[in-house]
């Protein structure tokens, strides 16, 4: 979840959930340890009910937790190391800010390492997709509520006022939305989307072709070519799971036509 440079205290929907005495409670913390929550959950539920819970489903779930936490801060320092290294304090822009672009690549990759060195052939990613879905669109609330992730103006009648009199597009709730429909999508077809890991990519495909069309409507620095640079992210990322999903469904189709006689 992008956040950028660090925002004012008062810039946000409903950036305090509440207080406890003097202490307040931020929104988006809480909605990121709800996303966590909800995403283990479905994780280990996953799971359970496949009767693959094993030492190894441990190993994997933390690599792609502790990879996803690096990988969201690298897209980070990319976008943001002249102000982190040219003004006193921006180290604050590397602690508060994320990205789920880099969160899911960071995971992705830290799960096939920790594969490799463990020589686990096991394909785990089917778990994972659902639960990441969910967590994603839990998260997002958080964003909207802190007001990171915020889109450009619009006339449109739900556009929301974060803190500068401006109505926005409030692309964190469409996002939201995207993925909780995801969420639903993947749980519904989970058990014949065909070869093991295709739930995970056909993930990777919906979100990074909503991110690549959200990035239009979202406040983002620089571009390259017309594209920003998690565009070009999200380029790369739907070529590069979408043939793995456009080979699955094929072979599928040739079962489906195999088992009807057609």
């Amino acid at each position: 979840m992008t956040s950028g440079p660090v925002l004012s205290p008062d810039w946000g929907v409903y950036p305090v959930l509440f207080k406890v005495g003097k202490l307040e409670v931020p929104s988006y913390g809480v909605f990121m340890v709800l996303a966590v929550a909800a995403g283990i959950a479905v994780y280990y539920r996953e799971a359970a009910k496949r009767r693959t819970v094993s030492e190894n489903t441990f190993y994997i779930f933390m690599a792609g937790l502790a990879g996803g936490a690096l990988g969201a801060k690298i897209p980070i320092v990319i976008l943001y190391w002249r102000e982190m290294v040219g003004r006193q304090g921006a180290w604050d822009v590397l602690i508060s800010g994320r990205s789920i672009v880099g969160g899911l690549l960071g995971g992705a990759v830290a799960v096939l390492l920790v594969k490799r060195a463990l020589h686990i052939r096991e394909r785990k990613g089917d778990l994972f997709a659902p639960a990441i879905a969910l967590g994603m669109a839990i998260g997002r609330i958080g964003c909207f509520l802190r007001g990171c992730c915020y889109g450009t103006p619009t006339t449109l009648p739900w556009g929301v006022d974060f803190g500068d009199g401006i109505a926005r597009h409030p692309t964190q709730l469409y996002e939201a939305l995207f993925m909780l429909g995801t969420f639903a999508g993947l749980m519904a077809i989970k058990d014949r989307a065909g070869p093991p890991g295709t739930l995970f990519r056909i993930l990777m495909v919906s979100y990074f072709t909503c991110r690549f069309a959200l990035e239009f409507i979202r406040v983002e620095g620089g571009a390259v070519w017309g594209l920003t640079f998690f565009q070009w992210i999200s380029l790369v990322a739907v070529a590069w799971y979408g043939k793995d999903v456009w080979q699955a469904v094929r072979r599928q189709k040739g079962v489906n036509e195999y088992a009807s006689g057609t």
